[in-house]
């Protein structure tokens, strides 16, 4: 890896639960975009502590690209109710009894519960410019499509669940510039989020090679304007 990603994963890892190899991939994203002038702004939706976005913005910082809009949506109150297709991937586990049994506080790893005052601290903590970042509280379901970017450089799904999954495809991957990069963190691990992604991507007919990050995040590159 890059010795430069080091110092900016160690400022950020402690508000993550993505692996290394997923954080390395997004650093990687946010230097490729830079590098090669990819239009729009960077989006993500599920940001539980912020440790995904503080990594772009600490990017965008090192590869001189701090003039790029950051779009965080969250509900900021923790996971909604999941749906049936939503099953853990290894064993078949639903999300559902998961939760029944998963305590709602911050340090769930299913909850990911974390107020928006923490994420903005974090965030701010990265010395990215505060008025290039916006919150969107809410369900996407709900907050999109009236909040939509105008144009996508990078797009980073997280929010695990199929129902919202699919809804964030349908909404903002029209909205990825060509050439523009799509993280999705759950393929592998939730079933919902790869059936959202599979079903969306053989409907639109969209043109997107995923590759496998590590067991479950997947990135893909956008060709063309499909």
């Amino acid at each position: 890896m890059d010795p430069g990603f080091w110092p900016l994963y160690e400022a950020c890892r402690e508000q993550t639960m993505t692996s290394v190899e997923r954080m390395y991939a997004l650093y990687k994203a946010v230097e490729y975009i830079a590098r090669h002038a990819i239009d729009g702004d960077l989006v993500e939706c599920g940001v539980w502590r912020g440790g995904s976005v503080m990594m772009m913005a600490l990017a965008l910082r090192a590869f001189g690209a701090s003039a790029r809009v950051l779009h965080c949506f969250d509900t900021f109150e923790g996971m909604p109710p999941p749906g049936a297709p939503d099953i853990r991937h290894d064993d078949g586990a639903s999300a559902a009894a998961i939760l029944a049994t998963s305590p709602k506080d911050e340090d769930s790893v299913y909850w990911g519960l974390s107020p928006l005052e923490t994420v903005r601290s974090n965030l701010a903590a990265t010395g990215y410019p505060p008025q290039r970042i916006k919150y969107v509280k809410g369900k996407v379901e709900d907050t999109l499509p009236a909040h939509l970017p105008e144009r996508i450089a990078l797009l980073r799904l997280d929010t695990d669940w199929y129902a919202s999954t699919r809804h964030e495809l349908i909404h903002l991957y029209p909205r990825l510039a060509e050439g523009g990069v799509i993280i999705i963190d759950d393929y592998g691990f939730w079933r919902g989020a790869r059936q959202a992604v599979d079903e969306y991507l053989a409907e639109s007919g969209a043109r997107l090679l995923l590759n496998r990050i590590d067991v479950t995040g997947r990135i893909g590159v956008k060709l063309g304007s499909r």
